[in-house]
């Protein structure tokens, strides 16, 4: 972790240099906005506090150059106390956040924190993009969490083995992103193939699967090559491979074990070599024993499993996912790509998310179109319930029903005004006059609460 401090104060300069260190982070510090530009760059791995005040160019003057540089930089702007059109010109101008003079080491750690996460998680995105770029048939596996860290290193180990692998995970975990994965280490240069199994037909399956010959049943007019023949040299993935019928396990089985197969209508073996690679959201064992699945298949297509995490057992990835996923849709759809603060993040992180990834990045595509909500629950505040607690980021939000005005009573716009002012104002005094804190409280980024108190007039001075 780096941070570029640019402080004029020299007793200000060496305490603040000293908190960060002892934070963890390894700090440049300047005297000034001259001596601190040969530092920055567009790469630049850390974060940017400065001070508003300093000798020759001010630090709105700075951050201006490191917007124009990498406008994903965050800075930090130190203002004094009391001083809200500063801090709204500085949070205007893109600063990434604000700190009152006097402030505590434990808000600027804060601060310096939650910009050094969004740092980290933009510069690998940016490193994913890249390689995405340069081999865009390769699916990413993201993440920086325990699980997917082990992935990573399993797929590194058996992808080029050529070994038959079994993928075990709920709906939406990634399964055919992991099957596309290993295809990719495996280095075979045929086909990636497929193949769900839950959506063919029993009737049309095995024609399907092995392909035919011409008349091997009616309406055979023309030689068929089935899915494993066109794979072959590649990868074939059958996936939802519990669904397949009985009596299609037991050819597939001899297909695995022999490495060959028949046309329907054949009197000839066609020579295989491609990899299987299974996926399955059900306990294959438990089915085997119930009946419902061959175990000799199991233990032919698991000889290596893989078993996917949940979304929910990995939720230090959801930012980097959901970054990743609303780069993606802004490039589709032609939007801007949307901004979060860091209580709708912990909001998100703390959802159940059932659908697994695929459901957040569904709810990367709607908050890139202006469809989804900021956080997973509503907060009404007309009624003046507070925040509601609902199911998750897929909820639908309707209009609440609002009573006739009397003649002669404020507007609707009046008195949503007076409560909203009555509302910060009580949030100030809950905070001791503190706006970050209040902002926090009523999970309002820092910018618009500053504009609302210009708006409203209302003081900021600590009691």
């Amino acid at each position: 972790m780096q941070a570029l401090l640019i402080e004029d104060e020299a007793a200000l300069r060496l305490a603040t240099t000293q908190t960060l260190e002892l934070g963890g982070f390894s700090v440049q510090a300047c005297a000034s906005a001259e001596e601190a530009q040969p530092l920055l760059r567009a790469d630049y791995p850390g974060v940017v506090v400065t001070d508003v005040r300093l000798p020759g160019r001010s630090g709105l003057e700075l951050l201006a150059q490191v917007t124009a540089l990498d406008a994903e930089l965050p800075v930090i702007v130190v203002t004094g106390h009391g001083d809200v059109n500063m801090a709204v010109a500085a949070m205007r101008s893109g600063a990434y956040d604000f700190i009152e003079k006097p402030f505590a080491s434990e808000r600027l750690m804060d601060a310096v924190r939650r910009a050094q996460e969004r740092r980290s998680l933009v510069l690998e995105n940016r490193e994913l993009r890249a390689a995405r770029a340069l081999h865009p048939d390769t699916p990413d596996l993201i993440g920086r969490s325990e699980s997917i860290e082990r992935l990573k290193v399993l797929v590194r180990n058996v992808g080029p083995a050529g070994v038959d692998i079994l993928i075990n995970g709920q709906t939406g975990t990634g399964k055919e992103v992991m099957a596309r994965l290993l295809h990719a280490a495996s280095g075979r240069k045929g086909n990636f193939v497929a193949i769900n199994c839950g959506a063919l037909p029993e009737s049309v399956f095995e024609s399907e699967i092995f392909g035919h010959e011409v008349g091997a049943f009616t309406g055979a007019q023309k030689r068929r090559i089935g899915k494993l023949e066109y794979a072959n040299g590649g990868t074939v993935f059958l996936d939802e491979i519990e669904s397949m019928p009985m009596a299609l396990q037991v050819k597939l089985l001899r297909v695995l074990q022999e490495r060959r197969l028949e046309r329907l209508g054949a009197n000839e073996g066609v020579a295989l070599d491609c990899r299987v690679v299974a996926a399955s959201k059900a306990d294959l064992l438990q089915l085997s024993a119930q009946g419902l699945f061959r175990e000799d298949l199991y233990y032919r297509i698991g000889v290596v499993a893989i078993d996917l995490p949940r979304l929910r057992e990995r939720r230090e990835d959801i930012p980097l996912l959901l970054a990743h996923f609303v780069q993606e849709a802004a490039l589709r759809y032609q939007r801007p790509v949307p901004q979060w603060s860091a209580q709708e993040m912990a909001a998100w992180q703390a959802a159940d998310w059932p659908g697994n990834v695929r459901e957040l990045r569904n709810f990367a595509e709607r908050l890139t179109l202006g469809l989804a909500p900021s956080v997973p629950a509503a907060a009404t505040v007309l009624a003046g319930t507070g925040a509601a607690h609902g199911a998750g980021p897929a909820m639908a939000f309707g209009a609440a029903a609002v009573p006739a005005q009397p003649p002669g009573e404020p507007s609707l716009s009046q008195q949503v005004d007076t409560f909203e002012r009555d509302l910060i104002t009580q949030a100030l005094a809950a905070a001791d006059g503190n706006v970050a804190l209040a902002a926090d409280n009523l999970n309002v980024p820092r910018k618009t609460l500053y504009d609302k108190l210009k708006k409203y007039q209302i003081s900021t001075s600590r009691k």
